[in-house]
């Protein structure tokens, strides 16, 4: 009983405005590694991603294969336009997802934070993994980097916690709750 006093009150002596460095010895390495895991495996499968082998060059002709044995064969151009529109979908995709683990560690960690301060957090990792892996991609031969799609990134991150915000305002809006 005595450590969950001094627990709480060493929450009390170090929250401060909207964040709380939380100390509590009762969450174990198992909590730890279920919040920040799925970050970690996102970061992975980018960094994954940004090797050479995922190159546009590397990608177009099984994906074409895919895609005209679904919707039937297609013009050169046309289907340049479509790969190119498959590929930054995937740019929103991902990093929407990543951007969501980001949002779920923050929360996870930070009790206290409120959601906009823990999703400036979660968008200010997606961004750092962004633009590493963009800055990776400037030094191999097939890919470019560009300002424009850590910029992508970034807004797939927003639009996936717009849309996880009004899902948990319409189906869990208890879950948005902090204690004070």
């Amino acid at each position: 009983m005595r450590s969950r006093d001094n627990a709480a009150k060493i929450e009390r002596d170090y929250s401060s405005g909207d964040t709380a460095i939380v100390l509590n010895r009762e969450r174990g390495l198992i909590y730890w590694i279920n919040v920040w895991f799925p970050v970690a495996v996102g970061i992975a499968l980018v960094a994954l991603e940004s090797q050479e082998w995922f190159g546009s060059n590397y990608t177009s002709h099984p994906l074409r294969v895919l895609f005209e044995a679904i919707f039937g064969p297609l013009k050169p151009d046309t289907w340049e336009t479509i790969h190119h529109m498959i590929r930054k979908t995937g740019h929103v995709v991902g990093y929407g997802l990543l951007g969501l683990a980001w949002l779920r560690a923050w929360w996870m960690t930070l009790p206290h934070a409120r959601l906009p301060t823990t999703a400036l957090r979660g968008l200010l990792g997606t961004a750092v993994v962004a633009s590493a892996d963009e800055w990776h991609q400037a030094f191999l031969p097939n890919r470019t980097a560009s300002a424009w799609d850590v910029l992508l990134d970034c807004c797939g991150a927003i639009g996936f916690y717009l849309i996880a915000y009004l899902f948990m305002r319409v189906y869990r809006p208890g879950k948005l709750a902090r204690p004070d």
